[in-house]
C-alpha cells in the first residue's frame, strides 16, 4: 500500500461513488481505459481484487467497502490540509466543492455565476441530490457545503438561514379548484396527487402540512425530479404540492395555477451547512457570506411577485421549521 497515490484513490472513490468506470471518466475528465489502469494499480498496490464487475455492472467487494472508508478518509484529510495552507496564504482560489437539493438548481447557478463574477479565480463544483443523499455527502466529506432546505440532525453541523423557501399547491390550469378563495385543506382530500419521492424535504414538508390537516393524500405518482412532476400536472395528471422556487416560468407563462390553500404557502427556510468538523477554505468562506448576504434579495426579487400581497409580506418572519 505504500506506493499507492492520492491520483489513484481519487480514482477509485469515484468508480466507488457512481458504480460506474465510464461515468467516472467522464466525471474525472480522463479516458475510461485511464480509469481503469488506475484502479488496477490500486488493486495491485492492495493485493485484492476492490470490484466485481460483470458486463456493465460494477460493485465493491468486501475489500473494497473497507478501502473505500480509507481512502475517503485520507482524501478528506488532504483536502483539509489544501485549504489550511490556502487560509495561511490567504488566496481566494481553488476547487470549491457545493453540494445542493434539486430543487435549489433553480437558482443557485445564477447566484454562483454573480459569484464567479467577483471570485473569477475559484472553480466550482456542483454535486446534486436529494435531503438525504446530500445527508450522506457532508458525512463523506465530498461537500464543502451544501445549499438545502430541512438542516440534517443526524449530523454536527453548522445550519444558516439565508432566504425563506415557500411551498405551494398546484393544479393544471381549468381544474375546478382553481381559483377559488382560501381552500380549507379539506378540499384537497380525494385529489390526486404528484409527489416527490421519500427522502425529499419536499415530500416532507407536505407530508407534515397534510398530516396537521388530517388528510390523508391520494397519491398517485411519484417521482424524483421536479420538471416531470410539473410536466404532469400541466397534462392534467393530478395536483401536487412544490417548491415556489421551481415554478418561475410555469407561472409567469400561466401554464399551471397556484391554489390559494389555508394555511399556505408552507414558508420553510433556504440554509446554507457545513459539518462543525470543517475547516472552510477562504472560497468556501467567500461563498458562505455571499450566498448569506445576496441569497434572500435574489429569491425575493425572482419569485415573489407570485404569492399574494399578505403572504409575500409573512416571508421575512417566517420560521424554518
Amino acid at each position: 500500500m505504500k506506493n499507492a497515490t492520492f491520483r489513484q484513490l481519487r480514482v477509485f472513490n469515484e468508480v466507488a461513488r457512481q458504480l460506474s468506470f465510464a461515468k467516472a471518466a467522464q466525471a474525472l475528465h480522463l479516458t475510461p481505459p485511464a480509469v481503469t489502469m488506475q484502479v488496477r494499480e490500486l488493486e495491485a498496490h492492495v493485493g485484492l481484487p476492490l470490484f466485481d464487475r460483470s458486463g456493465r455492472s460494477v460493485a465493491l467487494t468486501t475489500a473494497g467497502e473497507y478501502m473505500l472508508v480509507y481512502a475517503r478518509r485520507m482524501l478528506a484529510t488532504l483536502k483539509d490540509a489544501e485549504d489550511a495552507v490556502a487560509r495561511l496564504q490567504k488566496l481566494e482560489q481553488g476547487t470549491l466543492h457545493i453540494g445542493m437539493v434539486s430543487t435549489a438548481k433553480y437558482f443557485l447557478p445564477h447566484l454562483l455565476a454573480e459569484f464567479r463574477r467577483e471570485h473569477p479565480g475559484i472553480e466550482i463544483r456542483l454535486a446534486v441530490g436529494n435531503r438525504e443523499q446530500l445527508v450522506r455527502m457532508l458525512l463523506a466529506n465530498e461537500v464543502d457545503l451544501a445549499i438545502m432546505g430541512r438542516p440534517p440532525r443526524e449530523l454536527a453541523t453548522r445550519a444558516e438561514p439565508f432566504a425563506a423557501h415557500p411551498h405551494v399547491f398546484v393544479a393544471p390550469v381549468g381544474h375546478p379548484l382553481a381559483g377559488q378563495p382560501r381552500l380549507a385543506p379539506e378540499r384537497l382530500r380525494g385529489e390526486g396527487f404528484i409527489t416527490r419521492e421519500d427522502g425529499s424535504g419536499t415530500r416532507a414538508a407536505m407530508q407534515k402540512f397534510l398530516d396537521t390537516a388530517r388528510v390523508e393524500p391520494s397519491i398517485t405518482m411519484e417521482m424524483a425530479s421536479n420538471e416531470t412532476i410539473k410536466q404532469a400536472v400541466i397534462a392534467g395528471m393530478g395536483l401536487s404540492f412544490l417548491s415556489l422556487h421551481t415554478l418561475g416560468l410555469e407561472l409567469d407563462n400561466r401554464l399551471i395555477a397556484l391554489l390559494d390553500v389555508q394555511g399556505a404557502p408552507v414558508v420553510r427556510a433556504w440554509n446554507v451547512v457545513h459539518t462543525l468538523s470543517k475547516l472552510l477554505s477562504p472560497a468556501a468562506e467567500a461563498f458562505r457570506y455571499f450566498v448569506l448576504e445576496h441569497g434572500e434579495d435574489y429569491l425575493r426579487r425572482h419569485f415573489g411577485h407570485h404569492l399574494p400581497l399578505e403572504a409575500g409580506a409573512s416571508l421575512a418572519g417566517s420560521p424554518s421549521s
